[in-house]
């Protein structure tokens, strides 16, 4: 049977690299295929290729045996071919209807927009696929997971037969995120072919029919769930064996590091974001903020580390109230902080690797001398460091700016867990890099915690969540609507948690009462 889509030797160069080399990839009918790779692999540029977004140097495109040309997504369209990308390409002040329509209006003789023409289809695909979708909802008040299905419906309604998920759960609940699965098999069931690309094992060996590695630019190979684990997988992805279990040891709290109380924050519309926030933090545990992406994380860490001023409350951090200090003096204070937009907020992008290695100490002994900067010194530290944390670069002198975002994220790594810190503060520390780089991030932190520093870690991703915290903090609507000990809890329930639904009767753990606070 001829696969419905073929890539045959697709080969995209940039300056100094080599993206994607003779890449040959096919997609049956009714299949979902997952497409598997580290940082950098050549993944994106693979899909943006077929998508229309990048042309090929060498190779061609085959849609149901004929070779077809995507010199843009409308012609990817046309050809069948539909991306739901990450982050959603949606308006959120107009409704589901308007945003399914856009592009592709339906009028009526006169020439008006015909809105019941195109709600009445969205409807018939919703109740078609199982999506329950309002048409008349607005985006601004659908929660993610519907968003999603918007988007799916997008592609529906357009009469895509290929759809591209690219890291479809990166911002959905686990509860969510098994929608979405069901909604996938569904698809597929109907006749509909998926590609899935996506970092998460545990995902690809839940949802895919078959999957595919690339490394460095070029496929490595090609296996099914049933012949693979995730231990295999992940070697395949990074060219070597990695430990994917974190070895977690008890926790020994100390003194208290770091306290947050009542804490509001309002955005710059003056709509309240963190709502009377209370959290302690002590030494030599990891307290983690779980919650989706937008419930008023960004902005309470922001306020923690100087980055922006708080509406009312305090922030103490160990002893000092920090409320009104400026980031330089929370670092010194001996805090460290691993900032969500690393671009925006972690880095200076015109300078060489070797100075964004020391953008907190560049002023202190030994890195300067006075007014002046200690070269050769900022140089053999920014050696050592490219080193133990695997930064990929030509060298030192390199601009950071020209690294992938996984080498960037590196550096920020490096710069923070290099000093001696008390208190660190970890947005999203792992975002972008794979998964053998995860495992060393994760024995950093815990090597940290051990030392006796307390951590904050923030993340969406609930597995790292899990896998690290020693108590976890679920944030909904700028509330922390439960602090739980990290003993006998399931991703059920803190999924449930996360969606803003507090059990009635908290699970209990051999020692105690493991929800410590609720609202």
């Amino acid at each position: 049977m001829t696969p419905i889509l073929e890539l045959k030797g697709i080969t995209k160069r940039f300056p100094g690299v080599l993206a994607n080399d003779h890449i040959d990839l096919s997609l049956n009918k009714g299949e979902i295929l997952a497409l598997l790779g580290e940082n950098g692999a050549g993944k994106s540029t693979l899909m943006n290729i077929l998508y229309g977004l990048y042309q090929p140097d060498e190779g061609e495109i085959l849609v149901n045996g004929e070779k077809v040309t995507c010199n843009s997504p409308t012609d990817a369209i046309n050809h069948g071919i539909g991306m739901v990308h990450q982050h959603f390409m949606l308006i959120p002040v107009f409704t589901v209807t308007e945003n399914v329509m856009l592009g592709n209006e339906a009028v009526k003789q006169a020439g008006f927009l015909d809105r019941k023409k195109a709600a009445d289809r969205i409807l018939e695909i919703s109740n078609h696929y199982n999506l329950e979708v309002n048409p008349d909802d607005y985006i601004r008040d659908l929660p993610v997971g519907v968003q999603q299905r918007v988007e799916i419906i997008k592609l529906l309604y357009r009469e895509a037969e290929i759809l591209i998920f690219d890291e479809p759960t990166a911002v959905l609940t686990p509860q969510e995120a098994d929608e979405l699965f069901k909604i996938m098999r569904s698809l597929v069931a109907q006749g509909k072919s998926i590609i899935f690309i996506t970092h998460k094992l545990r995902e690809v060996m839940d949802i895919a029919d078959r999957v595919m590695v690339i490394r460095r630019g070029a496929v490595v190979g090609e296996t099914t769930p049933a012949e693979a684990d995730k231990q295999s997988l992940a070697a395949m992805m990074v060219g070597r064996a990695v430990d994917l279990e974190v070895d977690r040891t008890e926790s020994k709290p100390g003194d208290l590091v770091c306290s947050v109380e009542n804490l509001t924050v309002v955005d710059k519309f003056q709509n309240i974001v963190v709502d009377g926030v209370s959290l302690e933090v002590y030494s030599g545990e990891i307290v983690g903020i779980a919650g989706v992406q937008g419930n008023g994380q960004t902005e309470l860490v922001n306020a923690i580390t100087g980055l922006q001023k708080s509406l009312s409350g305090k922030v103490t951090l160990l002893g000092e109230d920090v409320t009104k200090f400026s980031p330089r003096q929370i670092t010194e204070l001996g805090s460290a902080h691993v900032p969500e937009d690393r671009q925006a907020d972690g880095l200076v992008l015109p300078f060489p690797v070797a100075e964004n290695l020391v953008l907190c100490t560049y002023y202190k002994q030994p890195y300067a001398k006075g007014v002046l900067l200690q070269y050769p010194v900022i140089l053999k530290n920014a050696e050592k460091l490219i080193e133990d944390f695997d930064i990929r670069t030509p060298n030192a002198f390199t601009s950071v700016g020209s690294l992938s975002g996984g080498n960037q994220q590196k550096v920020i790594i490096a710069r923070e867990l290099s000093r001696p810190i008390k208190f660190l503060i970890a947005s999203q520390p792992t975002r972008g890099l794979d998964v053998g780089s995860i495992e060393y991030i994760h024995k950093r932190i815990l090597q940290k915690r051990d030392e006796g520093c307390g951590v904050l870690l923030v993340s969406p991703e609930l597995d790292e969540i899990m896998e690290l915290s020693d108590r976890v903090a679920v944030m909904y609507r700028g509330k922390i609507i439960a602090v739980v000990a990290n003993k006998g809890i399931t991703k059920e329930y803190i999924g449930l948690l996360m969606a803003g639904v507090v059990p009635e009767k908290p699970i209990q753990s051999d020692e105690k009462t493991v929800v410590e606070a609720t609202f």
